[in-house]
């Protein structure tokens, strides 16, 4: 089956509190056949971020009426789902192991329904604002209409998908990301344990609230109240006592992010004392670049499916 089917049903999904009833249209705005399978680009109206949001999704080719299991990968800091799709190299891998890959954006960007635009950071920095929504729902204006990536993630777009790709089996599922998008996979996938059978990240920020970029994020979308922070932090949801699976985590030791942003020593520590289980490998001479995450994307794509076909 060459292209993925639509399914506009009128069933109801509940993923986390959200409810999300047909129908959700979505609007095809590229297709391209790559590796045995078909690359599409998606948009639809989405009604938590109060604007159009876009998304990419690779289906292997399939026999008739066949369900295949879900990789999710959030992506890092000024990113959208394009980074991945064209530097990432996980098709082959996911055509051969059978895998349905979906990548979503960064953050809102605008304009709303209303026709205004988003708000971004003042400054224009690349670390706050469009393109780095840190996969939270914010409670500070004028963040906390339409920065709800959190939301976005694990309940609206999983509904969208079920309604929408007929072989997608949402009984089945993993996630991982890359830096903002690492910390998005590791939060997200300690939060819904029961959802998700693997987690992995690729130079992930995993203690926010220890680090420039997390501070200026958290505190900015969240408010300065620090217990508030605890939901979106890998290391504080593992002392808190939430697990997941399996863990596989790359990071390379040339990354210049790695000692004051991404600090991997911290989630080696809370896996370790948590007891956790984790496998977390330091890549001599990798950096942070899609050079890095394409060189491992194959192996993750396969770890993953080895627990996805369990």
């Amino acid at each position: 089956m060459a292209t993925p089917s639509f399914r506009p049903d009128g069933g109801v999904a509940r993923f986390g509190s959200a409810r999300h009833k047909a129908p959700m249209p979505i609007e095809t705005l590229s297709t391209a056949r790559s590796h045995g399978g078909t690359q599409g680009v998606y948009k639809h109206a989405s009604t938590v971020t109060g604007t159009d949001m876009t998304f990419a999704v690779f289906v292997p080719d399939h026999a008739p009426g066949a369900k295949l299991p879900v990789l999710w990968y959030l992506s890092g800091l000024t990113c959208t789902h394009a980074n991945v799709m064209e530097k990432g190299e996980y098709r082959a891998a996911c055509a051969e192991h059978g895998v349905i890959f979906i990548a979503p954006d960064t953050s809102p960007r605008g304009p709303d329904s209303n026709g205004e635009a988003v708000p971004d950071d003042p400054d224009g920095a690349y670390d706050f604002g469009l393109g780095a929504g840190f996969y939270v729902d914010a409670t500070e204006e004028p963040w906390a209409k339409h920065y709800r990536m959190r939301s976005y993630i694990e309940d609206e777009l999983p509904s969208l998908v079920l309604r929408n790709f007929a072989s997608a089996d949402l009984t089945r599922q993993a996630i991982t990301g890359h830096s903002m998008g690492g910390h998005g996979a590791l939060t997200i996938g300690l939060r819904n344990q029961d959802r998700f059978r693997s987690v992995s990240a690729f130079s992930p920020i995993v203690a926010p609230s220890q680090c420039p970029w997390g501070e200026k994020a958290l505190g900015g979308y969240l408010g300065d109240d620090r217990e508030d922070w605890h939901a979106y932090d890998a290391c504080a949801l593992l002392d808190q006592g939430l697990r997941v699976p399996d863990l596989l985590v790359d990071q390379g030791e040339a990354d210049n992010f790695l000692a004051e942003q991404l600090k991997t020593e911290l989630l080696v520590e809370a896996c370790e004392r948590n007891g956790q289980k984790a496998e977390i490998r330091m890549q001599p001479g990798y950096d942070h670049s899609y050079y890095f995450i394409s060189t491992f994307m194959a192996e993750h794509v396969a770890w993953h499916a080895e627990r996805l076909k369990a």
